[in-house]
């Protein structure tokens, strides 16, 4: 019943997200290495959902680890000058040979309608055609490419006649030139271009985890536009990102983001459902990159105790927070979380670890030109995520005057007694904290 409880209840908050996305175009990107992975067909299944909820899909296929196997098959040498394949026409056979087979192979992933499986009943239609013309890359630093070319132009309209009919629109990685040629093309390449070309609401990348992390591994949620553009130059080149493919992406992001995109997403094609989490629920799953974000909720630091005690310090006054010292806050700087607007500390939380499944989260603070805006929620989604990542399976709050928000996001009240011993040896009594608890489910 519990589980039932929660369906209905997540179905219902999805209702906002299905009508923000209806009539939208989202251009996804998937990669070779998506549409490889064992994880694929779920991703149909969820880009059918899309299509069914009437979101206008454009995807955009690439095939590099395919094309990389048929060429080393065939004995032709792979070469790459800058992580751009060098392409000539006995090459261009083989890569025509392997994107058609896929193509196919995408049709029919989208053409199944079984009963009792999530296709039945989608009956969808998929269209092609020659809506990219490319123009050849050249020679950059006295190395030719060959028929490695870059997009020319998207041919938007056509594009959005087949979306109007009700059709997902299939695109490759190659491209078409006036003079009949074909060029082999960067599927980044072509999913930016076709997302900037048709102020796609959403451009959708496939990768091999989970969103992008910074240097030190930790998962970022949000980045802008310059954050990102940071993150790229700031990643070393034996980062594993910078071979998996995840910075390519970020890149394209990037681009699309400082052009006409709303938003980009990059999500794990292994993690099931990533897509349907990342679209309809306020968690998300994966790195949002967009110029509405120029905050950054990020781990503290050692920097930032200055910042999070002046926000605290109205909420101590006023008894609402338990006053801390700077060197208190310095000595348990690794447990808070800020969020950063423009080198401004506007908002913090903390979790601490209280025995081997429980933890506190406690600190929240939000600065007053901020309020009412959903980054307390933002805060606890992001604490919640590091409680699980823990190992923890429940977390507990003490608070004297906002038990109300509290109860509103799944918290139970509980008795002192209940907290765990180590929390109820710390109780003071003298504030008459409410104490509540929350599973992690």
């Amino acid at each position: 019943m519990d589980n039932l409880s929660q369906y209905i209840d997540w179905f219902r908050h999805s209702s906002s997200y299905i009508n923000a996305h209806r009539k939208k175009v989202f251009v996804v990107l998937l990669t070779g290495e998506t549409i490889a992975h064992e994880n694929f067909s779920h991703i149909v299944h969820d880009i059918t959902l899309l299509h069914s909820l009437g979101v206008k899909l454009v995807l955009v296929h690439g095939a590099r680890p395919q094309i990389n196997a048929a060429l080393t098959n065939a004995g032709h040498e792979l070469r790459y000058h800058n992580s751009l394949r060098i392409t000539d026409s006995d090459d261009l056979v083989l890569i025509k040979q392997t994107v058609g087979a896929m193509a196919i192979d995408i049709e029919a992933e989208f053409s199944m309608g079984l009963a009792n499986s999530p296709m039945h009943g989608a009956d969808i239609k998929v269209s092609r055609g020659n809506f990219i013309t490319a123009r050849p890359l050249g020679i950059i630093d006295g190395v030719d490419y060959a028929l490695t070319g870059v997009v020319r132009k998207v041919n938007a309209e056509a594009i959005l006649q087949h979306l109007d009919k009700n059709s997902i629109v299939l695109l490759s990685n190659l491209g078409y030139s006036p003079t009949g040629e074909v060029f082999n093309l960067s599927a980044e390449d072509v999913a930016t271009e076709v997302a900037i070309s048709m102020q796609a609401e959403k451009l959708i990348l496939f990768v091999p985890q989970c969103g992008v992390s910074n240097k030190n591994g930790e998962m970022l949620s949000t980045l802008s536009p310059v954050a990102a553009e940071a993150l790229l130059k700031d990643i070393p080149e034996d980062n594993i990102q910078s071979k998996n493919g995840t910075l390519e992406s970020l890149a394209a992001a990037v681009k699309a983001s400082n052009k006409t995109v709303h938003r980009c997403h990059l999500i794990s094609f292994a993690d099931n459902g990533a897509l349907i989490q990342e679209m309809f629920t306020r968690e998300g799953n994966g790195t949002l990159v967009s110029k509405d974000n120029f905050e950054w909720l990020r781990q503290a630091t050692i920097d930032d105790v200055g910042g999070i005690l002046e926000l605290i310090a109205p909420l101590e006054a006023a008894g609402i927070l338990v006053h801390r010292s700077r060197e208190l806050l310095e000595a348990e700087i690794d447990y808070f979380k800020v969020i950063e607007m423009e080198g401004m500390i506007i908002a913090c939380a903390a979790i601490y670890p209280l025995d081997e499944d429980s933890g506190e989260i406690a600190c929240i603070a939000i600065h007053k030109d901020y309020q009412e805006s959903g980054r307390g929620d933002h805060l606890m989604r992001a604490l919640e995520k590091q409680a699980r990542k823990q190992g923890l399976t429940k977390v507990i709050v003490l608070t004297t005057q906002t038990a109300h928000w509290f109860l509103e996001r799944g918290f139970e009240p509980i008795a002192i007694s209940d907290l765990p011993t180590k929390k109820q040896q710390m109780y003071n009594y003298q504030r008459k904290s409410k104490a509540f608890m929350k599973i992690l489910r």
